[in-house]
C-alpha cells in the first residue's frame, strides 16, 4: 500500500509533467505564428510608424514590444518633434470630438486624479469646484482651415506654460503646486510649491537647456519690496533654487508670457510702450536687457520664427517683422514688411515650425495667417468661436517627448 505523502508527490509530478507539456505546446504554436510573419528591419517598422496620425501613432504603442520600444526610443522621438507643426493650445470647459481615444474608449482622464495619493488629496479633489472643471484641446491649422482637437484629458489648473510637448499646469490638490504632463502620453508629475504669491504678481517659464539636457521651470513673482524675484526648479530634483533676478523697475507687469527661442526666454515687460525685453539665458540663468527697433504697443509681440526671435509691430500702414538671430553681438534686421490685409488690432501668437507661416489673431477673436513666400496674408476658414482670450492660447507641438528616459 502506498503511503501518503508518496500519493501527493506523484500527483506533484504528474501535474508538473502536463504543465511543461502544455508550455511546449504554447511555445511550438508561438514559434509557427513568428514564421509566418515576414522579418521587418526595424528601420523599416520606425518609417512606418513615424509617419502615423498621432492617435494611430499612440494606438500603435500598445500593438507589441517591440513597437513600443521603437516609438519611445529617443531617436523615434527626437524625430518625430522635428516633423511635428505648431497647434495652439487651450482649455475651455466645452468638449470638442474626441481624437485621441485611449484603449479604444471614449474616456477621459482628470488629470488631478492621477494624484489622489492619500486621504487630504482625496479630500481636496471631492472638494474642488465642478464648474471649474476645464477639457485641454489643441487647435491646429491646415490648408487654410483651422481644426479643434480634443486630448480627452480634464483638470482644474490653468496651463501656466510649453515646452517641447510638456504643459505646464496649477495643481489644485496643493496650493502653489504645479503639474507637468505630455497630453498625448498622458505620462504626469508633479513639482512641489515654489514662492507663494499673487497670480497677478508672477508668471512662468518653461524651457529646455540643450547644453545640460534639462527642462527648467522659471517663476517669476514680485516680493514685499516689488523687486522681481526668480526662482528656477529643474525637472528631476526636489527644492526650487534662487538666483538673481532682472534689475529693480524693468517689470511694469508681468502679464505677458516668456517666449523661448535663441537659447533663452525673453519677457515683454511693460503693458505698453516696452523699449527692451527682459531675457534669461537658459544655460547661465543670467537675466539681460534687449532693447527694440521700436516701443512695443499693446497689439504688438514677440514670437519665435525658425531658429530666431521675432519681433512683431504694428506701424499706421504697415507690419513690421524683425528678426533677431543671437544674444550676443546680433542686431535687429527688419525681415519682413506686411503691407496689404494687415489689421492693427492682430496679435502674433505662433509661427509655424515646419511651414514657418505666421498666425495672428484679431481682436474680434478670428485668426489670419501670413505666408511668408508669397508675402500674403489669408484669414482663416471654418474657424471655431473658441470663447478664450489670445492670453490664453499657448504655442505647442504634439509630441511624445518625455522628460525622462524612463
Amino acid at each position: 500500500m502506498i503511503e501518503e505523502p508518496s500519493c501527493k508527490r506523484i500527483a506533484s509530478m504528474s501535474r508538473s509533467a502536463k504543465e511543461s507539456e502544455l508550455f511546449r505546446t504554447v511555445e511550438e504554436k508561438r514559434k509557427q505564428q513568428e514564421s509566418l510573419i515576414p522579418y521587418v528591419h526595424e528601420d523599416c517598422v520606425s518609417n512606418i510608424l513615424i509617419r502615423l496620425p498621432l492617435d494611430s501613432l499612440h494606438r500603435s504603442m500598445f500593438v507589441c514590444k517591440h513597437w513600443f520600444n521603437v516609438i519611445c526610443s529617443p531617436i523615434f522621438v527626437e524625430t518625430h518633434l522635428r516633423r511635428s507643426e505648431s497647434v495652439l493650445i487651450f482649455t475651455t470647459q466645452t468638449r470638442y470630438n474626441e481624437v485621441f481615444p485611449h484603449s479604444g474608449k471614449s474616456n477621459t482622464l482628470s488629470i488631478e486624479s492621477k494624484f489622489m495619493q492619500s486621504d487630504e488629496s482625496l479630500s481636496l479633489f471631492h472638494n474642488l469646484d465642478p464648474t471649474s472643471k476645464t477639457f485641454i484641446h489643441f487647435l491646429e491649422f491646415k490648408d487654410g482651415l483651422s481644426n479643434v482637437g480634443e486630448y480627452s484629458l480634464s483638470c482644474f489648473g490653468r496651463i501656466r506654460a510649453t515646452c517641447c510637448g510638456l504643459i505646464l499646469l496649477d495643481n489644485k490638490l496643493k496650493k502653489g503646486g504645479l503639474i507637468i504632463t505630455n497630453p498625448v502620453t498622458r505620462k504626469l508629475t508633479s513639482i512641489p510649491p515654489g514662492t507663494l504669491n499673487s497670480p497677478h504678481d508672477e508668471s512662468y517659464g518653461f524651457a529646455y537647456d540643450d547644453v545640460l539636457g534639462q527642462y527648467k521651470v522659471v517663476h517669476l513673482f514680485r516680493d514685499e519690496l516689488m523687486y522681481i524675484s526668480c526662482e528656477i526648479f529643474i525637472i528631476g530634483t526636489k527644492k526650487w533654487r534662487a538666483v538673481d533676478g532682472p534689475s529693480f523697475g524693468l517689470f511694469g507687469w508681468l502679464g505677458f508670457r516668456p517666449v523661448e527661442a535663441i537659447g533663452a526666454l525673453h519677457w515683454i515687460p511693460q503693458v505698453n510702450h516696452s523699449d527692451c525685453i527682459v531675457s534669461l539665458e537658459i544655460e547661465t540663468e543670467k537675466f539681460q536687457t534687449i532693447p527694440l527697433p521700436n516701443s512695443c504697443n499693446m497689439y504688438d509681440g514677440i514670437v519665435e520664427i525658425g531658429c530666431s526671435l521675432s519681433f512683431v509691430t504694428h506701424q499706421e500702414t504697415h507690419t513690421d517683422i524683425w528678426i533677431l538671430k543671437s544674444l550676443s553681438g546680433e542686431v535687429w534686421i527688419k525681415q519682413h514688411s506686411i503691407n496689404i490685409g494687415c489689421r492693427m488690432d492682430m496679435i502674433p501668437l505662433l509661427s509655424f515650425r515646419i511651414r514657418g507661416d505666421l498666425v495672428f489673431r484679431s481682436k474680434d477673436g478670428l485668426f489670419y495667417i501670413y505666408d511668408f513666400e508669397l508675402r500674403s496674408i489669408t484669414k482663416v476658414k471654418n474657424q471655431n468661436r473658441l470663447g478664450v482670450s489670445s492670453g490664453c492660447l499657448f504655442p505647442h507641438v504634439n509630441s511624445m517627448v518625455s522628460w525622462s528616459s524612463n
